[in-house]
């Protein structure tokens, strides 16, 4: 693979999208190339999809372009974390307009039950990589994002089932069937109340 730039500092970065703003081509030309490594790092996550990695970085240096054109500092986050999200949507849209990935897949996706009836969801079971720097703060952002939104916008029950079964607020999990003893409803009851908070959260955070 081609040898790219090295990304600026913060400082630099912070020079070159004041200059940005005031209409200067050769930086949004500058900050694009020392930005293509992520563009990079962002399209190795497609590298077994069939696809030639030249055309991944073309296509994922489009949404950094994008991610250039509509960042704002009051985001509150580097240019870098909402670049890789916006290269990762382009790689996802052009993976989806070629139909090779109807969508994209969730670490929270059940893909079974364990022994207790209690849903496995992937997180459970994949060995992720040492996340890189913005791929953790990217991660800590959703986090925080989803804490903000439980008790906003789930009601009392849904609120104790969500924060005692994932262990929120520095609470202990609990299982489903621990649950339904505590309130005095079935487990399946339970599983019910839980999967139907859980899309009431997709659908706040995907807003």
């Amino acid at each position: 693979m081609k040898t790219f730039l090295s990304p600026f500092t913060p400082e630099q970065e912070n020079d070159c999208l004041k200059k940005i703003k005031k209409g200067d081509l050769e930086a949004k030309n500058e900050l694009t190339l020392r930005n293509m490594r992520l563009v990079a790092h962002v399209a190795k996550k497609y590298q077994n999809a069939g696809e030639d990695m030249e055309d991944l970085i073309s296509i994922g240096t489009i949404g950094l372009i994008k991610a250039i054109a509509t960042y704002k500092e009051d985001y509150g986050s580097r240019l870098a974390t909402y670049a890789a999200r916006c290269i990762d949507n382009e790689l996802l849209m052009y993976f989806r307009s070629k139909k090779k990935v109807s969508r994209e897949v969730s670490l929270y996706e059940p893909i079974g039950t364990d022994k207790e009836g209690n849903q496995i969801h992937l997180l459970d079971v994949v060995e992720t990589e040492e996340p890189d720097v913005v791929e953790q703060m990217e991660q800590e952002r959703q986090i925080e994002k989803v804490l903000k939104l439980v008790p906003k916008v789930l009601n009392e029950r849904e609120l104790f089932i969500i924060v005692n079964r994932y262990g929120l607020y520095g609470n202990k999990p609990m299982t489903q069937r621990e649950i339904s003893a505590d309130i005095g409803i079935s487990r399946s009851y339970v599983s019910r109340i839980e999967k139907k908070a859980l899309e009431k959260l997709r659908k706040h955070f995907a807003e």
